[in-house]
């Protein structure tokens, strides 16, 4: 399994918007130039996100988009999900009933379902807050 890139620019951006939301509503402008990634390419990401109740958006000189939720109401895993589709890491996983022809004699499966498993642990269980909150640490220990 492979984040894309626009799965990882869809964390950054979540991530700058938690790390900006005790201001006014923050820009795509602003966010481009933090994170140093197109304003057209966030422009995309951020339909997306609106459109899945994850971000709010305002009109106006004063418009911008802010969370829809608290950072630590958001889950890695959702923001992915969202924005990715199915995290699995082979295709006979990504629907409930694994329908694949080989599934009985697979011998590889219950790799790949432990793999799943193990992903889903992780990305379900980390926090935007959580990412906020582990650079701060970071960023104690390098001063």
């Amino acid at each position: 399994m492979r984040i894309s890139t626009k799965g990882r620019y869809a964390l950054r951006l979540m991530l700058d918007l938690a790390m900006n939301m005790d201001k006014q509503p923050v820009r795509v402008k602003d966010i481009s130039v933090r994170q140093e990634i197109s304003d057209k390419y966030l422009e995309q990401i951020i339909s997306v996100l609106t459109k899945g109740g994850f971000v709010i958006s305002s009109r106006g000189p004063q418009g911008g988009y802010r969370l829809a939720k608290e950072p630590k109401e958001y889950t890695v895993g959702s923001i992915l999900r969202l924005i990715e589709g199915k995290l699995c890491p082979v295709a006979c996983l990504e629907t409930e009933n694994n329908t694949c022809d080989r599934k009985e004699a697979c011998i590889t499966l219950p790799l790949w379902e432990k793999l799943d498993e193990a992903i889903n642990n992780v990305v379900d269980n980390v926090t935007l807050q959580d990412l906020i909150d582990w650079n701060e640490e970071k960023k104690g220990k390098d001063e």
